[in-house]
């Protein structure tokens, strides 16, 4: 993960939750009153966001102490204390709800992507994400996904090429699609193809592609599909895949399985946040 980006990300985070300041804190407290702030998991689940919190409380104020007792990818039980944080308690409260909202969702993602890998254990085929993610948190979740076990899909329009059905339809032809594509990128490119019936997939075998997603396809078809796939091309199931066929999708024979739900329909891992006054 990118900690430069991180940071960035980090402070329109708070400038966004802050504003001119925390009216609230800064009424009650003293700027010298310290506390202990300790991140609590509520919910079993696979633990996601130990850069959120070192670099978040840091932009805050560099002094604050951060213990963090769990590693990225660790599974964590109920009453877990994922970290330790000590400090002013004006500047405690102003990082907590920004950095408990980022680690919850990271959190919940690698728990969501860690069942899924789970389910799918003996088998060769790979869990990997989609660009189903939250506008603006995409490397984050993406991170997660990495910690749950999964692997990454590409990360953007600019780093792969993939022609879904609306490129297909606008260009015409899965051929017409992919010539024109090899002609303008040349040949150290990758080429990615959408197919969901056995023409197309004749078709996008015929061009060479390098990878062949089976979008919307039963286990059964794509089993059945998969004998006319020569060596070399690797492929992938995606669309509506629900959990429950997950297995059947991985023993199918697929190299990959794409999961959109990993990030866009996760829920968030409860963690709270505790406190303890010292007088000072």
């Amino acid at each position: 993960m990118n900690t430069m980006k991180l940071k960035s990300m980090l402070e329109s985070f708070f400038l966004e939750d802050i504003g001119n300041g925390d009216i609230s804190s800064q009424a009650l407290f003293q700027p010298n009153k310290e506390g202990d702030l300790h991140l609590v998991a509520k919910r079993a689940g696979t633990f996601c966001g130990e850069a959120v919190i070192e670099i978040g409380f840091s932009i805050i104020n560099p002094l604050i102490n951060c213990n963090i007792h769990i590693k990225d990818g660790e599974f964590i039980t109920a009453g877990t204390e994922i970290a330790h944080i000590s400090g002013p308690i004006i500047e405690l409260l102003q990082a907590e709800r920004v950095v408990l909202n980022l680690i919850q969702r990271m959190s919940g993602v690698a728990t969501m992507t860690a069942n899924a890998v789970k389910l799918i254990e003996g088998t060769e085929a790979k869990i990997c994400d989609t660009r189903k993610t939250t506008p603006g948190l995409r490397m984050l979740e993406k991170y997660a996904v990495q910690c749950g076990g999964g692997y990454n899909h590409r990360f953007g329009l600019y780093d792969a090429v993939m022609l879904k059905d609306n490129h297909i339809a606008f260009a015409g032809t899965i051929t017409d699609a992919v010539q024109t594509v090899k002609k303008r990128l040349g040949h150290t490119t990758k080429i990615e193809v959408e197919i969901e019936t056995e023409k197309q997939l004749m078709e996008a075998i015929t061009n060479k592609v390098d990878i062949i997603m089976f979008d919307n396809c039963s286990p059964e078809i794509i089993k059945d599909w998969l004998q006319y796939v020569p060596e070399g091309i690797i492929t992938e199931a995606s669309g509506g895949i629900q959990i429950e066929l997950l297995h059947d999708y991985a023993t199918s024979g697929i190299d990959y399985i794409s999961l959109g739900y990993l990030t866009h329909s996760v829920k968030a891992l409860d963690i709270s946040a505790t406190v303890k006054i010292r007088n000072v």
